[in-house]
């Protein structure tokens, strides 16, 4: 019998389900459990191999014939943002978002509840319960982080932070090479102001100011509508079977 140290992680594959993102396709998955001292540690280096976080399990596709879901990491320092983007920017500067420690309110899942509903009816989260959200935002043993986006308020220029309701929120790890965006959402009341691509950018300008060189998006899928904004971002580095290449157009 093989003896497996405590650290060494285990690694499991899931039975095969239909595919979110690519009609008549099927979507298996690899996973492994991130718990105990070296979790932040296995988190960096599965990320850097194709790995997602979802609560404490790390997973990657897996699927049999079908190689579509590709990681993406934007080179932070070397961004350049459209036109568009920086309109979006502008448009949104009435926002500031605070980075603070994963800690799940009622707020939060008020404006969860109401993204689900408008945005993901059918998807695989819509059932959450506000404990299965705080599980979300707390069953995690690597550095987490969750930003709160908030309008801008008469004392926000000493605090730094907004004031009034939320508007936005995401779910973001600190890796020690990047930040990765493990989940975000915001009030569909809101979704003129394109917030999912606002975070984004927002992202992006908190690794230069945190000295951290990539922001890791999660998979970019080819043809897949849900999924086809990540590719706007440039430069950025695809996961291929090769290592990380750099996309510039």
């Amino acid at each position: 019998m093989t003896q497996h140290s405590r650290d060494t992680p285990q690694f499991y594959l899931t039975a095969p389900s239909p595919c979110p993102y690519l009609p008549g396709q099927e979507e298996r998955k690899v996973f492994t459990h991130l718990v105990g001292e070296r979790a932040g540690e296995l988190n960096d280096l599965l990320t850097h191999g194709g790995f997602r976080r979802s609560q404490s399990i790390a997973y990657r596709p897996a699927c049999e014939s079908c190689r579509a879901c590709i990681s993406v990491r934007v080179i932070a320092a070397e961004f350049k943002p459209s036109r568009n983007m920086r309109r979006l920017v502008d448009r949104n500067s009435d926002l500031i978002g605070d980075m603070r420690s994963p800690t799940p309110t009622s707020e939060q899942y008020s404006v969860f509840r109401g993204y689900l509903d408008a945005r993901h009816r059918d998807g695989g989260m819509a059932d959450m319960t506000v404990l299965d959200y705080a599980m979300m935002i707390e069953d995690s043993h690597v550095d987490t982080r969750v930003v709160e986006y908030r309008r801008r308020g008469p004392d926000s220029g000493i605090t730094g932070r907004g004031q009034g309701e939320i508007v936005a929120v995401a779910l973001t790890d600190v890796l020690s090479d990047g930040l990765s965006m493990v989940y975000s959402f915001f009030d569909p009341a809101e979704a003129d102001r394109s917030l999912g691509t606002f975070m984004i950018l927002d992202h992006i300008q908190r690794a230069l100011k945190m000295g951290l060189p990539y922001v890791y998006l999660g998979y970019w899928v080819s043809g897949s509508r849900k999924m086809d904004y990540k590719g706007r971002f440039l430069p950025q580095e695809r996961l291929m079977p090769a290592g990380w290449m750099r996309v510039d157009k």
